[in-house]
Parts: C-alpha cells; sequence; structure tokens
C-alpha cells in the first residue's frame, strides 16, 4: 500500500486487518463459520472506509490549513457513507449475520482506527 502516505494510517490500517483476522478465528471457534463471517465482515466494513479515507487523504495537495480540513471533511463523509452503505448491505444480503460478532468487531476496528493520533508520523518514512 505504497499509495497510503502517511505512516500513522498505514499502522493503524494494518492493525485493523490483523485485528480483524484475529477475532475471525476466535468468532469462529466460538460460535462457528456465520460467526467468522460475521467478525470478518464487521472488520472490512471498518477497513474499506478506513481505505478510502487514506486514499483521499493521501491524495491531497493543497498547502494551506483551509485545504487540508476541506480533504479531511471530505474524506471522513465519505468515509461515513461507506460506513453505512456498507452496514445495510451486510444485514440486508447475510441472513445469517451473528449481530455481536459484526457489530463489536466493526466497533472494535472503528476505535483502532481512531489511534492513528497516538502513531509517531518519523521524519523518514518506514511505510514499506
Amino acid at each position: 500500500m505504497t499509495w497510503i502516505r502517511n505512516r500513522s494510517l498505514y499502522v493503524v490500517i494494518r492493525w485493523q486487518v490483523l485485528f480483524t483476522l484475529f477475532m475471525a478465528l476466535l468468532c469462529g471457534w466460538i460460535t462457528g463459520i456465520h460467526g467468522a463471517f460475521s467478525a470478518f465482515l464487521g472488520g472490512m466494513v471498518s477497513v474499506i472506509s478506513s481505505l478510502a479515507y487514506a486514499m483521499m487523504v493521501s491524495r491531497h495537495k493543497g498547502y494551506t490549513a483551509g485545504s487540508a480540513v476541506r480533504t479531511a471533511l471530505r474524506a471522513e463523509a465519505v468515509k461515513i457513507v461507506i460506513i453505512i452503505f456498507s452496514l445495510w448491505a451486510v444485514f440486508a444480503a447475510y441472513t445469517e449475520v451473528v449481530p455481536v460478532a459484526f457489530i463489536g468487531v466493526f466497533i472494535m476496528a472503528v476505535i483502532i482506527f481512531s489511534m492513528a493520533l497516538f502513531v509517531p508520523n518519523d521524519a523518514k518514512d518506514n511505510t514499506k
């Protein structure tokens, strides 16, 4: 994912993916295949929306504070639209969804994304 230029976003998206895979295995072990798939889908809703956010922020080329804020707000709006549509699509299409696994992993993945503020963004970029 070299197109994500912000190290903090790259790191938290990687954490989201690892957390999603771990929880899919754990939920699968506890509740079966539908729990695993539900947990995986819940995490992927957050991962996909985070990737869209990171893509929009990484493409930003403005130099003013106003343009940076506009880009961040647009990226957040796109992220929210993707989340709403994805949550609706999963509940509408997947009749065997395990709501606790799906929503629980989704919420935790969203919280992991908010941890980007705590990831140091070094001067040298080690995202590769």
